[in-house]
């Protein structure tokens, strides 16, 4: 963990179960997620006076903001396309300020008595975006449904059909904002075995090496922000921040662990485990913020878990990773990831 390395500290534990199991955390961090495992998934925003065609001035307006905070957030340009989608369907990306049915508003007709927030939060076309993409960013394997699967998943519409019509318009809005075609996204590799690479980069530091035999795992390279994906299915049974031997919860605020941190200061930083098949656990570490699955989640291979940070131990940008032989993780089952996850026909 860090290229200038340290493990948790295990004597805590017992305190960071207690942690989790009565915090019973979940993450609220919507910027957790960001891209598709490499930078080509994202686009940008290059022409923020586009007004596209069939739209008025006001509808170009809500729709830039959709766009705007999908980049914002780093979501992948499709998500981008589903937003859109979706408020044209709902709104006809009308920022509407009167219930018309039960208590829907705004541009994606979000409901105040189910959780989307207050009339004037949700009246807000930033803060509706923000909240529709929070919501999709917990679907698992949206990346791979059809708009109109995607959308459903976060509407639960009464009509479930109804997006797949705008998908075609809201592609060509979207690319109206990034001056062309959106970009591709390349597919995660799942082996046969159901494991995959947590980030795309090479391993940068050895486990347990001569300069370093207190490693734990390895360090995997990796640019800020770049989304760590599940390694394999399994229940999340970790999230937390770690830092200089002290433990604090998925929703303390401040944490010390959304600042980037430095050799010697010791701990993970922002850290979360799953337990596969097996009893093999997974340990990610550094994250840039509070991990975007909750303990107790059902996660599958290649999902998004967080991104890429430099908190804790570190001493810049990359992805702490380990694998343990048995559960709950010690550094007494700490085990050599590189080997374990070639037999499972994944290749760092």
């Amino acid at each position: 963990m860090g290229r200038v390395g340290q493990v948790v500290t295990w004597a805590g534990a017992g305190l960071l179960t207690a942690i989790i199991l009565i915090t019973g955390v979940i993450t609220g961090v919507v910027s957790a997620i960001t891209g598709s495992g490499n930078e080509i998934c994202l686009a940008a925003v290059t022409d923020p006076d586009a007004v596209p065609a069939g739209l008025t001035a006001g509808q170009s307006r809500n729709a830039l903001v959709i766009a705007t905070v999908g980049q914002r957030l780093k979501i992948p340009a499709y998500g981008w396309v589903i937003a859109v989608a979706t408020a044209l369907q709902e709104s006809d990306l009308i920022n509407r300020t009167v219930a018309t049915d039960h208590d829907s508003l705004g541009l994606f007709q979000q409901r105040p008595s189910q959780g989307w927030g207050t009339p004037e939060q949700i009246m807000n076309p930033d803060y509706a975006a923000g909240k529709f993409y929070e919501v999709l960013l917990r679907v698992d394997g949206w990346q791979a449904m059809t708009v109109t699967q995607a959308a459903q998943a976060v509407q639960r519409s009464a009509y479930p059909d109804a997006y797949a019509r705008h998908e075609a318009r809201a592609r060509s809005i979207v690319e109206a904002f990034v001056g062309g075609r959106l970009p591709a996204c390349d597919p995660v590799t799942i082996s046969a075995a159901g494991w995959t690479r947590p980030v795309p980069g090479g391993v940068i530091s050895g486990f347990r090496t001569a300069a370093r035999p207190d490693h734990q795992g390895i360090d995997l390279e990796a640019n800020r922000g770049m989304i760590i994906r599940a390694a394999s299915g399994g229940v999340v049974v970790t999230a937390v921040c770690n830092v200089a031997g002290r433990f604090y919860p998925v929703g303390q605020t401040p944490s010390p662990c959304d600042a980037d941190g430095y050799p010697g200061l010791g701990g993970c930083g922002w850290y979360l485990e799953i337990r596969h098949r097996g009893n093999v656990v997974s340990r990610s570490c550094h994250l840039l913020r509070a991990p975007a699955v909750s303990v107790g989640q059902t996660v599958s291979a290649g999902q998004p878990v967080g991104s890429v940070g430099s908190s804790g131990n570190s001493s810049g940008p990359h992805l702490h990773f380990e694998i343990h032989d048995g559960y709950p993780a010690a550094r007494g089952n700490a085990i050599e990831p590189i080997g374990f996850l070639a037999t499972r026909g994944v290749s760092l």
